[in-house]
């Protein structure tokens, strides 16, 4: 059976409650939003959301004075982002599919994020954005680290699934289908013409950890120590996922 791009009509309600109201989602959010910053350096830019779900970075950019155009595959995903974006009238939102979006040389910076792990074909996305992008612009592009996902499961002793190649018997909608090795992934974005300004690992730590931090005190030491390595060899490898700023030559 052919593979297909992977959407979340249905079940918006639990991606939400599995990825943002748990410390993972909680720690991927801040970490990203904190690893673009150094790169909104310039006021008002136009910058679009491939895949930007219920447009929670899509908020967080538009209180910046920045104007978003966000965009997904799913509808009902599209219909928690209007609830959340009602007051922001500079935030506009498309219900398209990656493939379709049209103009991406029209934007500053083009935002995606965890978006390539659930395609079926995550490198002829990646090269669409790529050709379309104008020079000088910039991608903020973020994915599920394979590396970091086999050692995961290596720790705890799923030999079989990695003996599978990471390949599940019975795919869970919640589960991507395409984890990506960072260094292929910057080995083909430098043959696309884009140079990498910046790597990152995000949640280096978070994820090995036997017992999850059910404290504030805790969540803020384990930031604190996921912003200090999450930049630094061979932490950032870890992170899983692994975030590029990216920017067209």
């Amino acid at each position: 059976m052919k593979a297909t791009d992977q959407y979340f009509d249905g079940i918006a309600d639990k991606f939400v409650r599995n990825i943002y109201g748990t410390t993972k989602g909680k720690l991927r959010h801040l970490l990203l939003l904190e690893s673009i910053q150094p790169f909104l350096d310039t006021p008002a830019q136009r910058i679009i959301e491939i895949g930007g779900g219920t447009g929670i970075m899509a908020r967080e950019l538009a209180v910046q004075g920045h104007h978003v155009t966000l965009t997904d595959a799913s509808r009902d995903i599209l219909n928690l982002a209007a609830d959340l974006l009602h007051d922001f009238p500079q935030v506009d939102i498309t219900h398209c599919p990656l493939q379709q979006i049209q103009q991406l040389d029209s934007y500053d910076l083009i935002v995606c994020h965890a978006v390539l792990e659930w395609l079926a074909e995550p490198f002829d996305a990646l090269q669409f954005i790529a050709e379309k992008m104008r020079p000088g612009s910039r991608l903020s592009l973020s994915f599920f680290n394979r590396d970091a996902a086999l050692f995961t499961n290596a720790v705890y002793g799923n030999f079989d699934y990695i003996a599978r190649g990471l390949k599940v018997k019975n795919q869970v909608r919640l589960n991507p289908t395409n984890a990506l090795r960072p260094v292929d992934v910057i080995n083909f974005v430098e043959q696309q013409n884009m140079t990498v300004l910046a790597k990152s690992g995000i949640r280096c730590f978070h994820d090995y950890m036997k017992n999850k931090p059910e404290s504030d005190d805790i969540f803020e030491q384990l930031l604190t120590l996921e912003r200090q390595y999450r930049a630094q060899e061979p932490f950032c490898w870890m992170g899983k996922y692994f975030h590029l700023m990216l920017e067209k030559n």
